[in-house]
């Protein structure tokens, strides 16, 4: 059983480590706002997947998977939000204008948290992959329900260390990034990539 834990870790670090779009909207946030914003929609894309993870061992998850109307629906949502995101950075980029909020005066790509939560939420494919591998990766002598809840947890604990250590690192460069020129070269990358990414699901299938 231990074994069997160990290696479906280490499955899911790859597969959390890979870049997506959670990680496009950790960035567009860290470099903006800071290290605390940034935490702060880690802790969204966390909670996420906590209800992705809830709504898969209580069964709505496979629902979703299964039914192409609702997959359409959450997926497009989804890629609107995403691309809502890119076109936001780009139009900053444009303006010419930091996108660091001054003391006192509040982010204005809206609360972090919110930020992250919606983004990971909208994202279908985590119903996909909740249904469709984590059942293979459950070790045996737990109950179905119970290895499945462990491996959304772990799932959830390597997002939050992963994407909280990239966070901590990115905005130590922050006096980098916050130069003019460097600025809007990374809000018109981090918005071609939001947009690649809204398209992306937009264009996927279950």
């Amino acid at each position: 059983m231990f074994v069997q834990l160990l290696a479906a870790t280490g499955v899911l670090a790859v597969l959390t480590m890979v870049p997506g779009p959670d990680m496009a909207v950790v960035t567009k946030r860290a470099i903006a706002s800071g290290r605390r914003d940034g935490l702060r929609t880690v802790g969204g894309i966390t909670t996420g997947l906590l209800i992705w993870g809830a709504l898969t061992v209580v069964g709505l998850a496979a629902v979703l998977a299964a039914s192409a109307t609702a997959y359409t629906v959450v997926k497009l949502a989804g890629a609107v939000y995403l691309g809502f995101l890119g076109i936001q950075a780009l139009s900053q980029s444009r303006r010419g204008r930091s996108t660091a909020p001054a003391p006192g005066v509040p982010a204005p790509v809206g609360n972090p948290w919110s930020t992250g939560l919606i983004s990971n939420v909208f994202n279908p494919k985590i119903a996909v992959f909740y249904t469709g591998l984590l059942p293979t990766l459950a070790p045996s002598g737990f109950s179905p329900h119970g290895g499945m809840a462990l491996l959304v947890l772990i799932h959830a604990v390597l997002t939050l260390v992963w994407l909280g250590g990239y966070v901590l690192v990115l905005t130590k460069a922050r006096a980098f990034f916050e130069k003019p020129a460097v600025r809007r070269v990374m809000d018109r990358v981090t918005g071609v990539v939001l947009i690649g990414f809204g398209i992306k699901v937009a264009a996927s299938q279950p």
